[in-house]
């Protein structure tokens, strides 16, 4: 599937991912999903926005890692559509707490976002290990070890 990106910095920081990276790992998660293109916005937001992004659309409290909006939109063509908002600060801290390199932690949170867009999901534990399993897979293609051990 081919990639039509967009990467929007609402947000200051070090180590923020490049568009070009955030690129490359985007590509890897959709790396034999099928013909057509994926229309993907990735935002990088603070706490603030994260936060009420989760409380209005997920119903929860506080900042998280990802958020993952799949949109239904009318296609002359195979493909998927959406936008993810990745959490900077949330990042940051969590690769800081879990001991990854900030890079494994961003190449990981771009890939389940874009694994949610391709229709995996993790509420029920059966369907969390097959997209566990596809995450594993992509990174360790990517040459990043695997994030959930």
């Amino acid at each position: 599937m081919r990639l039509r990106l967009g990467v929007q910095r609402e947000c200051r920081g070090k180590g923020l991912p490049t568009a070009a990276r955030i690129a490359d790992w985007a590509r890897a998660a959709l790396a034999g999903s099928g013909p057509g293109t994926a229309e993907v916005t990735v935002r990088l937001v603070d706490e603030v926005e994260s936060a009420a992004l989760n409380r209005r659309y997920r119903g929860k409290r506080g900042a998280t890692n990802v958020l993952s909006f799949s949109y239904d939109v009318p296609q002359t063509a195979p493909g998927l559509t959406g936008d993810l908002v990745i959490c900077a600060p949330v990042v940051a801290r969590e690769s800081h707490k879990q001991g990854k390199p900030a890079r494994a932690h961003w190449a990981h949170m771009v890939v389940h976002g874009i694994m949610h867009l391709r229709g995996y999901d993790h509420v029920h534990e059966s369907d969390a290990q097959i997209m566990e399993a596809q995450e594993i897979r992509v990174l360790k293609r990517l040459g990043i070890p695997n994030p959930y051990t």
